[in-house]
C-alpha cells in the first residue's frame, strides 16, 4: 500500500461501480475523491444538465461517505485545482477517466505532462465507451462514416473491459481534513423561477437511479422494444440516456445486463444498437472535432438557411400549430427529455419546414436536455439535417401529421402535453385545422387564439426545402 494518498478525479463518471480510476486509487491506499466545477465547463452546461449534476453529485457524495471517503468539491481551473490539491495533501498519484473532446484531451495531456514532471503519477482510463474511438477503424485504418460497418466492427470486438468492476466495499480516506466547497453554494438548482418541478417528479439522478431504470426496462419493456421504441404514447424506451450522459452507469454494464437478461434476438440487438449509435457519435466527434459547428458534408456550408427568430421562438415554445411537434417541445421544456422519435420529428421540422440552421436546434437541445451529450447531440442534428455521417437523405422530410398519426395513433401523447386539444377526436388530433368549425367549437379549440394555426404549410415548406437542397447540389 502506498503511504501517500491518490487523487481520484470524477467528471462525467459519477459512479462507484465499473470505475477504473477509482479502482486504481483504492488499490494504492488512501484516496481523495475530487470533483471540480470548472468555470469554463460550467458555462458550457445547459440549465437542465446543471440541475441533474447537483443531485448526481449529492448521491455520489453519500455513496463515498458510506464507504469512508469524503468527496472534495472545488471550483476553478481544473489543472490549477489539481496542482493545488497535490501540494496541500502530498498526493503522489492522480487518476481519472478519459474525455474525448479535443479541448478535454488537450487539457488532460497537458495536466499529465505537468504532473509527471513534478514526480506525480498520472494515469487515465476508458470508462465511458465500449471501446476507445481509436480502437475501431476501417480496414484502411481510418474512421468510419457509416454506422452499419462501424457497428459490425464494434459488435465483433465487444467491450474492452469484459469483467465488471465491483464498487469498493470500503475506502481509506486521507488523514488530513481537506477544505471543500458546499454543493448548495454552487447554485446549480433553479430557484427564481423554479422550473424543475416536473424534472424532480420524473427523474432519479445517481447510480442507484440508473440501476433501477435499467432493471425496470429489462423486466418490463425489453421484450417488445423493437416495436414500441417509436411510440411516444408508451414508455417503451429505457430512459437511461441521462444516466449514461453523467456516467452513473457504464455502457459496458448495460451491455452485460442486456445479454444476461435476454437470449440473442431482434429485441436485444435493437437495444444494443442504440448503444452503438452513441459510440458512433463519439467516434465521429473524436475524429471530427468541429462536429458541433461545421457540417461533415462541406457542401452544406453554403446552404441558404433562414434567419427567422419568430419561427424559432414558436418552435421552442411548442406553438407551431403542428400538435406532435408542439407536444415534443413542451415535453422537453417540462421534463428535460423528449422521446427519440419525436426528437427526429421536431428536428426535421426546424431544419426542413422552417429552414432554420441545425446549430440553433442543437444549442436549444443542449440547454434543455437532461441527457445532453456533446457527441450525440451534434451527430444527431447533423444526421437529421442531411449534412452528417450516414445522414438521412435531405429529401427525407418528416411529415408532422402522418408521423403523429402513425406513432401516436390515439393522440394520447399530444393530449398529455397539448391539453388544449384534448377534446378533439382522434381523427383530427394531429390536424386540428381540418376539423369542422362546429367540432372545433364543441371541443373548445379556437385556432389562432388558444391554439395556433400552422406557422407554415408543410407541403409548401417541403417544396422550398427541396429547392434549397437542389441549389447547393448544383453549385
Amino acid at each position: 500500500m502506498a503511504s501517500k494518498p491518490s487523487i481520484v478525479l470524477f467528471r462525467r463518471d459519477l459512479r462507484l461501480a465499473d470505475n477504473p480510476a477509482l479502482r486504481a486509487g483504492a488499490e494504492r491506499g488512501a484516496v481523495i475523491p475530487l470533483f471540480i466545477l470548472d468555470d469554463c465547463e460550467r458555462q458550457k452546461l445547459g440549465g437542465a444538465a446543471l440541475w441533474w449534476l447537483h443531485f448526481s453529485l449529492s448521491e455520489l457524495a453519500g455513496a463515498l461517505a458510506d464507504r469512508g471517503a469524503l468527496l472534495v468539491l472545488r471550483r476553478g481551473d481544473s489543472g490549477a485545482v489539481i496542482r493545488s490539491l497535490v501540494a496541500e495533501t502530498g498526493a503522489d498519484a492522480v487518476f481519472w477517466n478519459r474525455r474525448y473532446t479535443s479541448a478535454g484531451m488537450a487539457a488532460d495531456k497537458a495536466l499529465k505532462t505537468a504532473l509527471t514532471e513534478a514526480g506525480v503519477a498520472a494515469r487515465s482510463f476508458n470508462a465511458s465507451l465500449l471501446r476507445d474511438p481509436w480502437e475501431v477503424q476501417t480496414k484502411s485504418g481510418g474512421p468510419y462514416r457509416v454506422f452499419k460497418p462501424f457497428w459490425n466492427s464494434l459488435r465483433a470486438a465487444g467491450p474492452a473491459e469484459a469483467k465488471p468492476i465491483a464498487p469498493p466495499a470500503k475506502l481509506t480516506s486521507c488523514d488530513a481534513a481537506i477544505p471543500s466547497d458546499e454543493l448548495s453554494d454552487w447554485r446549480l438548482v433553479p430557484t427564481k423561477p423554479d422550473w424543475a418541478a416536473e424534472l424532480r417528479g420524473k427523474w432519479r439522478p445517481g447510480e442507484k437511479g440508473a440501476d433501477a431504470a435499467l432493471q425496470k426496462f429489462l423486466q418490463s419493456a425489453a421484450d417488445d422494444y423493437a416495436e414500441m421504441r417509436d411510440r411516444p404514447d408508451f414508455e417503451g424506451t429505457s430512459l437511461l440516456s441521462p444516466h449514461l450522459a453523467f456516467g452513473e452507469i457504464s455502457p459496458t454494464a448495460i451491455w452485460r445486463a442486456a445479454h444476461a437478461a435476454a437470449a440473442p434476438g431482434e429485441q436485444i440487438e435493437k437495444f444494443l444498437s442504440e448503444l452503438g449509435w452513441r459510440e458512433f457519435s463519439w467516434h465521429l466527434l473524436y475524429h471530427y472535432p468541429d462536429l458541433k459547428t461545421e457540417p461533415l458534408r462541406r457542401d452544406f456550408a453554403d446552404f441558404p438557411w433562414a434567419d427567422d427568430d419568430a419561427a424559432f421562438t414558436a418552435w421552442t415554445r411548442g406553438e407551431t400549430g403542428y400538435p406532435i411537434v408542439d407536444a415534443g417541445m413542451r415535453q422537453l421544456w417540462r421534463t428535460g427529455w423528449m422521446h427519440n422519435r419525436v426528437r427526429m420529428i421536431v428536428a426535421s421540422f426546424l431544419v426542413k419546414d422552417l429552414l432554420i440552421h441545425w446549430r440553433r436546434g442543437e444549442e436549444w437541445f443542449w440547454d434543455t436536455l437532461v441527457d445532453a451529450d456533446a457527441a450525440s447531440n451534434a451527430a444527431n442534428w447533423q444526421w437529421v439535417a442531411g449534412c452528417g455521417a450516414d445522414a438521412a437523405p435531405y429529401f427525407r422530410i418528416f411529415n408532422p401529421v402522418s408521423q403523429g398519426e402513425k406513432f401516436d395513433p390515439c393522440g394520447d401523447y399530444v393530449r398529455r402535453f397539448v391539453p388544449e386539444l384534448a377534446a378533439l377526436p382522434n381523427e383530427y388530433i394531429h390536424r386540428p385545422w381540418t376539423a369542422p368549425k362546429e367540432l372545433l367549437a364543441k371541443s373548445n379549440v379556437q385556432l389562432g387564439k388558444n391554439y395556433p394555426e400552422p406557422i407554415v404549410d408543410h407541403a409548401c415548406a417541403r417544396k422550398l426545402a427541396l429547392e434549397a437542397f437542389a441549389a447547393i447540389k448544383k453549385s
